[in-house]
């Protein structure tokens, strides 16, 4: 569709409480966000899959479920690709999460990316009772098991955290394959798993197109190292934009943004700091937009015009 897009634009949508007052956005502010999103030409819809956030001297925050809201945002758009960003393996059962994910790829028509990781923040898990130890490697036995069943539809695996005996994966969605795999690693070891199994590697708000660089020749090297092409593999990264002279929302809790700043201006001004991404070898770029509303998404079109010039 935009032919003259130097690659995907795809956009953020938090669905947490605001950690000011405890108050959040609901489904319905949810659903014209993405259909927004969709109308003035985004490429994709991201969603964070948390549980619980915990942090000192801000308000407690939580979120809404987000493997039932992407099927819902599956049904309610046709075009644009819908993904969690990232999916937590460690809060359900791998063999499930194939299951819901194959679902989830035939509600949309083929538009399903698959994004996992291992999750990082202790008091969800806490919370909800889920184990915070080995967290890599039960991250690798579920991707074992995920990773058999949405390419082969099969997989008989006994582990030490996870099993899936004589499993199948069936019906099997719109691509024989199932969705593409993204896993957002930045450690050694996940890195060497992205490798392996990943059709995208992720990392999140970087602005930092230097530091997007120097990270780029890690997931080379990793490739490399596991005898696969970097050129196979899709990358995919985050950055912060603020829009509007609006106060900003910071729905995500400053303590675990590591943006070093976000790209403002006019649209001309962000279309030219976006476009400088092409030094990099980006595929998809998540654009976290801070005020996140219909109305800045709307202001953020004629960004994705230019870029389409």
């Amino acid at each position: 569709m935009h032919r003259n897009r130097p690659f995907k634009i795809g956009v953020f949508v938090p669905h947490f409480e605001r950690p000011w007052n405890g108050t959040t956005i609901g489904w319905n502010e949810i659903r014209a966000m993405a259909t927004t999103a969709e109308d003035v030409g985004f490429d994709s819809v991201w969603l964070p899959d948390h549980l619980l956030f915990r942090f000192p001297d801000v308000h407690p925050q939580g979120v809404w479920d987000v493997w039932s809201l992407m099927p819902a945002l599956a049904a309610v758009t046709t075009r644009v690709e819908i993904a969690p960003l990232v999916a937590c393996s460690s809060f359900r059962n791998p063999a499930l999460i194939a299951k819901m994910a194959d679902t989830i790829d035939e509600i949309s028509a083929g538009r399903f990316i698959l994004g996992l990781g291992a999750g990082w923040h202790r008091p969800e898990y806490d919370a909800f009772g889920f184990p915070y130890d080995h967290r890599v490697s039960r991250f690798e036995e579920a991707l074992t098991i995920i990773h058999s069943l949405l390419r082969t539809g099969q997989v008989d695996f006994q582990g030490t955290y996870y099993s899936a005996r004589e499993c199948e994966l069936r019906p099997r969605g719109p691509r024989p394959e199932g969705p593409p795999i993204l896993i957002g690693s930045s450690s050694p070891r996940m890195m060497g798993l992205m490798a392996k199994y990943a059709d995208f590697w992720n990392k999140d708000r970087l602005n930092d197109i230097d530091q997007l660089l120097g990270m780029e020749a890690k997931v080379d090297a990793a490739c490399l190292a596991a005898g696969r092409d970097p050129a196979t593999l899709g990358r995919v990264v985050g950055i912060q934009v603020d829009m509007l002279d609006e106060e900003r929302e910071a729905f995500t809790p400053r303590q675990w943004i590591k943006t070093p700043f976000p790209l403002s201006g006019s649209p001309e001004e962000l279309a030219e700091q976006i476009r400088a991404y092409t030094r990099a070898h980006v595929d998809h770029l998540i654009v976290s937009i801070d005020p996140i509303t219909p109305a800045a998404l709307e202001a953020f079109a004629p960004v994705l015009e230019l870029l389409d010039l």
